[in-house]
């Protein structure tokens, strides 16, 4: 496994390492050679200098015009290296209040939603949520933080509207580095290159990236690996079995590349091409339950293992001309293909003694557009900013379980008995879902309408998508030990997802808090069922069988936002009430009891149904001020509270409340920053579901970070130091933390201390 990411590790280290030998002298000769800056105060510490906060609502708004709004904020490239984020794990216990990673499921959770209802999108190509019916986990997070240049994150539905279907909880939309993020002040060249390592998992990383323009060509080439282990955390019991809590000894690789050319074609016109590639993989020791000193799985015989390969080569055109027939148009062209493979490779001792392998593989390759166009035009009194869109998405799904039993050939009856009646429980070598071929097509349109000299704005707009999964015969399903009659129906729907936006500017250039804009938003939104809720089908009828079902309709979200927005970098925030009502919810039920007709003994037949309501509310508050020279104070928070109101029971995938406060120092040398992650107890869970929701206690933990530039006048060097949950506090995060418990419970904990460094050069 370490071969291949080992080369492109110490390819990456050795770039970086060139980059920034090359660089200093030939940069420090510029600068010297630069006009001096104007004298500094007796101390340099204390020059004044402008804080880089994160974009709050209330600067404008972020995001690209299909992300824009009232419910989007924004993380530069700066801000990212700033609290040294390199995860989503990272940006919700340091920026943003409310949202939560989930490892068990490799899924974002926004406004107490996750997997499938929160859509991730990737240079503004959709990432797909691969699972199956053995593994219940995505990938999501199938992208390196340091080759991102913005990090955008929309609350709510209301980017369906523009993004499509699966944004039901939000969207997370992340835009890769551009030769322009590189190239800075007036040069034709630019280079970054970082290298730190970080405690909580034992992992050393590093990237390199560099930019180049050439007349009307800018060519940009970017590299980064990561290697570590197992995430810590408080657990401390060591020993084999259910007693563990310490983390299963775990490795992992990361690594990544991409490449970026561009030409410019007169001063509108801009064609692109991007080629990327990024591979993870994690080899994990087993010594929880599923492993026992005397059983038929024993610890250092039994591993499992997690593959996700992501490649992507997309066409772009842009183009820009205020003034003209359009405005701006944007163009994507792409093929992706996304690759997830669940690994375990054992030794069974008791029963079928032998080996024992699994391969359970789902790939996803997709071919699809995106485009819009923008027009600003004037009819009378009113302003528009007219903005029409298509998405057009071919893809083809394969599952497959490839494996390794000492178990003879299945008998004419099915099942097995006597010695060998364990190989009833042992389906491999077999698809659990047929070959799906998918398409989807999407159509918007929406209208930004100013009156009273733009400071009353009504945006209406509405997307239309139409999708089909269809399902196609494959013999390795037909033949599947879970015994399938026929093909599955294939699944089609539309879908309308309308939204009318009201903003309107109450003060404008006020002398304190300068812009307050109130504004309301209404939208509708929809998710359309995966491919494992609609066709997933594994076990047998001497075992149990769990089935998919093809005749799901689509979840679909109704929901509102209130709120207020208001101030610049120097004071600046917004508060937002929402409330969204769900129909069509779908969740896992009972089809069948055990042992009806004598069939499925070991749990009956379980499958998936549509429930008719659901409710999800909360109250979010972003702001920042800038209350001294040189000072900087932020704030995050969140209320989100959600219940099944069929059987008025709660949705364990709420979080509870929490806040992020920091407060941070800089200077043109170096700078500070102290904050602290609060999060109330979470008691109001739901026991109606397969398992029992975790009452997860409060908790308050504590970081703090420095950075230093040691020669600001010649170089772009920095060095940054961090610790996190300084007072090594045991915490829970109540949204990672499964429904079926095993484990101990601190098992289940978060990392205690931590401490990462890095240190970065950009020329």
């Amino acid at each position: 496994m370490n071969e291949h990411s080992g080369t492109l590790r110490y390819g990456v280290a050795l770039a970086a390492l060139m980059v920034v030998l090359a660089a200093v002298p030939a940069d420090a000769q510029q600068r010297r050679a630069a006009p001096a800056a104007p004298a500094a105060s007796a101390s340099g510490a204390d020059a004044s200098v402008v804080l880089d906060p994160i974009t709050v609502q209330g600067q404008g708004e972020a995001g690209t015009p299909l992300l824009a709004g009232p419910t989007t904020t924004r993380t530069t490239r700066e801000e990212l290296d700033r609290e040294q984020i390199q995860s989503l794990t990272d940006l919700s216990n340091r920026v943003e209040a409310g949202i939560s990673f989930n490892r068990q499921t490799n899924s974002l959770n926004i406004r107490g939603l996750d997997g499938a209802r929160v859509l991730t999108t990737i240079d503004g190509i959709r990432q797909p949520f691969l699972i199956d019916t053995r593994i219940a986990r995505g990938a999501q997070n199938a992208f390196d933080f340091d080759s991102l240049s913005t990090l955008d994150l929309l609350r709510g539905g209301s980017g369906a509207s523009t993004l499509g279907g699966g944004a039901l909880g939000g969207a997370l939309a992340v835009r890769t580095l551009d030769p322009e993020d590189l190239i800075r002040n007036g040069r034709n060249y630019g280079a970054l290159a970082k290298t730190g390592y970080d405690s909580t998992d034992r992992a050393w990383f590093g990237s390199a990236a560099a930019a180049a323009r050439m007349g009307n060509t800018s060519v940009l080439l970017q590299g980064g690996f990561r290697d570590g282990h197992e995430i810590d955390n408080k657990g401390s019991n060591k020993s084999i079995g259910a007693t563990r809590t310490a983390p299963n000894p775990s490795d992992f690789n990361q690594y990544n590349f991409l490449a970026k050319l561009y030409q410019q074609v007169g001063e509108a016109h801009r064609f692109g091409i991007t080629a990327e590639f990024f591979k993870r993989q994690d080899r994990t020791q087993v010594r929880n339950n599923t492993v026992s000193l005397t059983g038929n799985f024993r610890p250092g015989a039994y591993q499992s293992g997690e593959d996700v390969e992501r490649n992507r080569v997309s066409l772009t055109y842009d183009y820009k001309q205020p003034g003209s027939f359009i405005d701006e148009a944007h163009a994507t062209l792409y093929w992706q293909r996304l690759k997830r493979d669940d690994l375990t490779n054992a030794w069974r001792f008791t029963s079928i003694v032998g080996p024992y392998t699994r391969d359970n593989s789902n790939e996803e390759n997709a071919y699809g557009f995106n485009g819009y166009l923008l027009k600003n035009f004037q009819t009378g009194m009113l302003s528009h900013r007219l903005m029409l869109g298509t998405e057009l998405r071919t893809t083809s799904l394969e599952q497959y379980s490839s494996g390794i039993d000492n178990c003879p050939a299945r008998p004419a009856s099915g099942g097995f008995t006597g010695a060998f009646a364990t190989c009833n429980n042992l389906f491999t070598n077999q698809a659990d879902q047929p070959t799906i071929d998918g398409k989807l097509v999407g159509l918007y349109a929406h209208d930004e309408i100013g009156l009273l000299d733009n400071r009353l704005r009504i945006t209406p707009g509405v997307r239309f998508d139409w999708y089909e999964e269809e399902p196609q015969q494959t013999p390795a399903y037909s033949l599947g030990g879970s015994r399938p009659v026929g093909l599955p129906p294939s699944s089609s729907d539309t879908g309308w997802s309308p939204r009318v936006r009201l903003e309107y500017d109450i003060l404008k250039n006020a002398p304190v808090v300068k812009d307050v804009t109130l504004f309301a938003q209404w939208a509708k939104t929809f998710r359309a069922p995966t491919a494992d809720e609609l066709y997933g089908r594994f076990g047998g009828p001497s075992t149990y069988l769990r089935t998919g079902n093809p005749y799901l309709r689509p979840e679909v979200g109704n929901g509102i936002d209130v709120g207020l927005r208001f101030g610049d970098k120097q004071l600046g925030g917004s508060i937002t009430y929402f409330h969204t009502n769900y129909r069509n919810f779908i969740e896992t039920y009972q089809v069948q009891a055990p042992g009806v007709g004598g069939l499925y003994p070991q749990g009956g037949i379980t499958g998936y149904q549509n429930i008719n309501r659901a409710e999800i509310q909360g109250v979010e508050i972003n702001g920042q001020y800038a209350f001294a020279t040189n000072w900087l104070a932020r704030g995050s928070f969140a209320y989100t509270r959600g219940q099944n109101k069929d059987n008025d029971t709660f949705l364990n995938s709420i979080p509870p409340v929490q806040g992020i406060v920091a407060i941070a120092y800089a200077t043109n040398v170096w700078g500070a920053e102290v904050s602290t992650k609060l999060a109330a107890s979470r008691d109001d869970v739901s026991t109606v579901a397969a398992g029992t929701g975790f009452k997860a206690p409060g908790y308050a933990i504590f970081n703090a970070s420095a950075w230093w530039r040691p020669l600001p006048q010649v170089a772009d060097l920095e060095f940054q130091v961090g610790v996190y949950n300084i007072f090594d506090r045991k915490y829970f995060d109540a949204v990672n933390v499964p429904l079926a418990r095993p484990q101990g419970r601190d098992y289940y904990s978060e990392p205690g201390r931590t401490v990462k460094a890095t240190m970065k050069y950009q020329f």
